[in-house]
């Protein structure tokens, strides 16, 4: 049951082959069970969950009409509002912090029948790649405990490769969805910043960001990534950037003919010859199925990647370190660390900010530009598999320094464009290994239907070692 997909299982709720009660307790149960190993979880609504189901079954039995995710437990990131739970976003600072309302998305996942199981884990004002802080602790790697689950969705990944939840929603502000769903082997997609409505994630989309950092859905399957989407995309009047792009309908999958480039960038670095050969895997794949597959090359990643760590460093790291002047004590090492980092740069001018927001427009129409003839691309998500406990540093020249190692879902972040991880490899240490289909604005169906085929063609998902 844990590892069928939210698609099936609302199926069979909806047939009557499963009960929304048993499903729950039954997700609840391996949630508890394996929180001391993962240690994913920030808050378990046992009782909440359990009444919900309850109410999901006897709709069920009355014949009412059904959301497309009724029954389906899910859970979400911590930094993101749902009444009446904590939402610390990994920090001290905010651990008392109980939202009276829910998130949009929340409620928009409520109201196609979803059961809110749980919250998970993230890095402190999710400022890492690794999901670690002092409040909570640190979130394991289902496949080996000793590996990091990636972040900052960490706890999300984790919760859903475990079987702990069918499905959930994270946030990506430089691969903070795409990273955990390859470190830990399921599916990730970063929106088309405006897709789906962030009203109710800490931080705020507000001011000169709300196109840097999303919210979007993780699940094991592509399929459900879809459904999930479904239930939650469109605007928000709280969320500036949230456009009523309609879905939409799904088609039959990419046609014979179609266009994918596989990307080639000298400054995104270089990679592990696994992480090389499942993106050629990927590639082939997709050209075994009719479809034209060649390299390609874009101009202006240089930039964008510069770009990215300016707004995403020196600003960003400016206006957190006024956010907890005279608390800084009470802050977690990784994200000391980042304001380290980030206040060795050069310092934040308001002409140097005016600059980099024009300029940043300028790449982005010269990346976008060069998409027009072949609209879908296919790359890796980082440099390698899951690293170690502790690895992970933003400081130049470390081992697993997240300035390198990530600059391949940075980019996009930058750029705006939507991009869906998915599992095409497995390392030499069995550590899952994701590739990521990246598309043109506010085209995800058809970047999903590409992921689905490359899904396909790898046997579909696979589940941990227990």
């Amino acid at each position: 049951m844990h590892f069928l997909s939210a698609r099936d299982m609302a199926e069979k709720i909806r047939r009557r082959e499963l009960s929304p009660v048993e499903v729950v307790e039954a997700h609840l149960r391996r949630a508890t069970e394996l929180q001391p190993k993962l240690n994913a979880f920030v808050h378990l609504a046992h009782d909440e969950a359990r009444a919900q189901a309850r109410s999901a079954e006897a709709a069920v039995l009355r014949g009412e009409p059904l959301g497309a995710l009724h029954g389906v437990p899910v859970s979400v990131k911590s930094c993101i509002d749902v009444a009446g739970w904590r939402c610390p976003a990994g920090s001290a600072l905010r651990k008392e912090y109980v939202p009276q309302q829910d998130a949009v998305l929340v409620a928009r996942l409520r109201a196609a029948g979803a059961i809110l199981v749980s919250s998970t884990n993230t890095p402190e004002f999710l400022m890492a790649y690794e999901t670690n802080n002092s409040v909570h602790g640190r979130t394991s790697n289902p496949w080996d405990l000793s590996r990091s689950a990636g972040g900052s969705s960490g706890g999300e990944a984790a919760a859903i490769a475990s079987g702990c939840s069918a499905g959930g929603i994270g946030s990506d502000g430089g691969g903070s969805v795409r990273v955990p769903a390859h470190f830990c082997g399921i599916c990730g997609l970063k929106p088309t910043p405006g897709r789906i409505a962030a009203t109710g994630h800490f931080p705020a989309g507000a001011g000169a960001f709300p196109w840097l950092g999303v919210v979007g859905p993780m699940a094991r399957t592509v399929g459900d990534l879809r459904l999930l989407l479904g239930a939650i995309a469109g605007p928000d009047a709280g969320d500036s950037c949230s456009v009523g792009v309609p879905l939409r309908r799904a088609e039959d999958g990419p046609q014979r003919g179609a266009r994918i480039g596989v990307l080639e960038c000298d400054a995104l670095g270089a990679v592990s010859s696994e992480t090389r050969a499942a993106v050629e895997h990927a590639a082939q794949a997709l050209e075994d199925q009719g479809m034209v597959v060649e390299p390609i090359r874009l101009t202006g990643l240089d930039r964008a990647i510069a770009l990215w760590w300016y707004f995403f460093g020196p600003v960003i790291g400016h206006l957190v370190r006024g956010s907890v002047a005279g608390q800084e004590a009470e802050l977690s090492p990784m994200l000391r660390e980042y304001l380290e980092v980030a206040a060795g740069e050069p310092e934040v001018t308001l002409d140097a900010f005016l600059a980099a927001c024009t300029e940043r427009d300028s790449v982005r129409a010269e990346i976008v530009r060069q998409t027009e003839d072949v609209p879908v691309l296919l790359a890796p998500v980082c440099a390698a598999p899951a690293f170690r406990h502790g690895e992970g540093s933003w400081r130049p020249g470390a081992g697993s320094s997240y300035r390198e190692t990530m600059r391949h879902s940075q980019w996009l972040n930058l750029a705006g464009l939507p991009g869906v991880a998915v599992p095409a490899g497995v390392s030499a240490e069995g550590l899952p290994i994701g590739v990521q289909v990246i598309g043109r604005p506010f085209e995800e169906e058809r970047i999903l239907g590409v992921a689905e085929r490359i899904e396909d063609a790898m046997g579909g998902p696979r589940r941990p070692p227990e």
